[in-house]
């Protein structure tokens, strides 16, 4: 109602995804402006404005299957409430599941042949293939990611809490070490191997339907370049995901998976069985997470199992932690957030070495923060290699995701989500203080 934005007077509305006009407005707007945005980039010349360049497209499209596995990682962590560190594990599963389906190209499967770094065989060996097109891989890297969820679940889900997350880590250390033993599938461990495009084909046709990695027409409409293109399919496959994810935690299976997570003996006393729905948790989360490895690796072009280590999963816990757990808001809030600061924090460093010869407050800001390290003061080395102190700007990124991880943990468990309710409730509730 006018004025009263929060009563709800039949069960359709308290259930609905956007329940006031408010949030219907500000997703079409969201939705408006990343659309603009991306028309906007350098080469499209019907659109002056830009508002993203070629900067910051790369950055937003690779957060994208990274935004799809925090959706699952969500729903193990922040709605089931089991502790798990082993999602970059599910990712690399979903990658490599896609790359043995769509990999090779030639009409079958491509022989895997052995590796030979000495003689020369980095472009041949490690790139065996079945060269299905993308509606077979895609699914099927989220299909066996779930189905080896499956399997861990069982295991996993017989421990709680710090054990479950020491227990989930060694996945991910498996994972590595599977990269290391078999190098015809992982290719190289440093730098990897080529991974599908993201091309749609009907069957395994030369030309293929929709090429998404190369300038020209969109059905014959508008003119869009190659990372164009990239970033409609990706926010396209975001949106079919968040509102899969958003379903399920207002449906039956989300509200057993939030009372586990509450208080798990009493749901189990209620009738919920605490072992299903635990193991459904791992599945789902599992099967997000091998959808967002594939788009991941196909996105990049050429990806390494490096890329799916520990660090990558410690990315994940401080997207919740930052963002807000067990909230769609939150784990998109924290996802734009811890991915797309070391850009924002690099741009800037960039944009003050630049001021470092003027005059005027940047000049001197820049003057403070920087140091080539030549003894003068800074806390921020602008040199390629700076161990020590000052640090590096991708050293001072780790840096303030370990404070701003305390910081939330501390003082605002529902990270910038729960920033977000103070400030509505704050204006819902002015000028009272109640």
């Amino acid at each position: 109602m006018y004025r009263r934005p929060l009563l709800r007077t039949q069960y359709e509305q308290d259930a609905a995804i956007f329940p006031t006009w408010f949030q219907k407005v500000a997703l079409g707007l969201v939705i408006l402006f990343f659309v603009l945005a991306t028309l906007g980039a350098p080469g499209i010349e019907a659109v002056p404005k830009k508002f993203l360049g070629n900067t910051w497209i790369d950055p937003v499209s690779n957060m994208m299957p990274l935004l799809i596995a925090a959706l699952g990682f969500n729903i193990l962590v922040g709605v089931a409430g089991q502790v798990s560190l082993g999602h970059a594990f599910f990712m690399g599963t979903g990658a490599y599941t896609a790359v043995t389906l769509g990999g090779g190209g030639d009409g079958g499967i491509k022989a895997c042949v052995p590796w030979h770094d000495e003689l020369g065989l980095l472009e041949e060996a490690g790139q065996c293939g079945l060269g299905l097109p993308m509606w077979i891989w895609l699914p099927l890297a989220g299909i066996v990611a779930a189905i080896i969820g499956l399997l861990v679940a069982p295991a996993a889900v017989k421990v709680r809490g710090l054990y479950l997350a020491i227990a989930t880590v060694g996945l991910v250390f498996i994972g590595l070490h599977l990269g290391r033993t078999f190098p015809e599938f992982a290719g190289d461990f440093e730098s990897g191997r080529r991974w599908p495009k993201l091309q749609f084909r009907i069957w395994k046709e030369e030309t293929p339907l929709v090429d998404f990695t190369e300038d020209g027409q969109w059905f014959g409409l508008i003119h869009l370049a190659e990372e164009q293109k990239q970033l409609f399919l990706l926010m396209t496959f975001v949106g079919i995901f968040a509102l899969m994810s958003k379903n399920l935690i207002r449906s039956r299976t989300g509200r057993a998976l939030q009372a586990i997570r509450d208080r798990d003996i009493a749901a189990e006393v209620m009738g919920v069985p605490e072992f299903k729905y635990k193991r459904l948790a791992f599945a789902i989360s599992s099967f997000y997470a091998g959808i967002g490895g594939a788009l991941f690796a196909s996105y990049l072009g050429r990806v390494s199992p490096v890329d799916f280590s520990l660090i990558l999963s410690v990315d994940f816990v401080a997207i919740l932690l930052i963002g807000g757990a067990g909230t769609m808001a939150g784990t998109v809030l924290g996802t734009v957030f811890v991915e797309l600061l070391p850009e924002v924090v690099e741009t800037f460093t960039e944009w003050l070495s630049d001021q470092l010869d003027g005059s005027g407050p940047a000049s001197w800001l820049a003057n403070v923060l920087l140091t080539s390290g030549s003894g003068d003061f800074g806390a921020i080395a602008t040199a390629a290699a700076a161990p020590g102190w000052p640090m590096s700007v991708h050293m001072w990124n780790f840096a303030i995701f370990g404070v701003l991880i305390v910081v939330f943990m501390i003082f605002e468990p529902l990270g910038l989500f729960g920033i977000w309710l103070r400030i509505r409730n704050y204006w819902k509730s002015w000028p009272f203080s109640y």
